[in-house]
């Protein structure tokens, strides 16, 4: 298992599809209260599958919010625009399967990277997004 840090986001990489032979990335996403996450964004070549483990995110998917709590769960079909929110009180973890396997931990590094190390340029965030095949939603 892979840990990377993104300010208060945690990514516990646990599978990719380097040693999944391409068929899905798994991944446990840790969301402290109020955290700052990505963008609203969609996938260009894959499915994600989140299902909750603790605490609760809000998930907003194609405009439609939903919540998943520990059992919960949630699924974004590829280009679908979404986001994720912890507005609860205590951290949230979900686990994520992309369908297939073509993300891979680098992109998280690579956003860990920028954000660690300060106050990011949100355009540069942009190109890290794009460049690993999520496109940011205009807006």
């Amino acid at each position: 298992m892979e840990v990377i840090r993104m300010g208060a986001l945690e990514i516990r990489f646990l599978r990719s599809g380097h040693d999944t032979g391409g068929a899905l990335d798994m991944f446990e996403l840790v969301v402290p209260p109020g955290a700052r996450v990505p963008a609203a964004h969609h996938h260009e070549s894959w499915e994600e599958t989140v299902y909750g483990l603790e605490g609760e995110m809000s998930w907003i998917i194609a405009g439609e919010e939903t919540t998943t709590g520990p059992g919960g769960h949630a699924f974004i079909p590829r280009g679908v625009v979404h986001q994720f929110v912890n507005r609860g009180a205590t951290t949230a973890r979900a686990l994520s399967v992309l369908t297939p396997g073509v993300l891979g931990p680098g992109y998280f590094r690579e956003l860990a990277a920028l954000i660690n190390a300060g106050q990011p340029d949100p355009a540069a965030l942009g190109a890290i997004m794009r460049r690993h095949g999520l496109i940011p939603a205009p807006g």
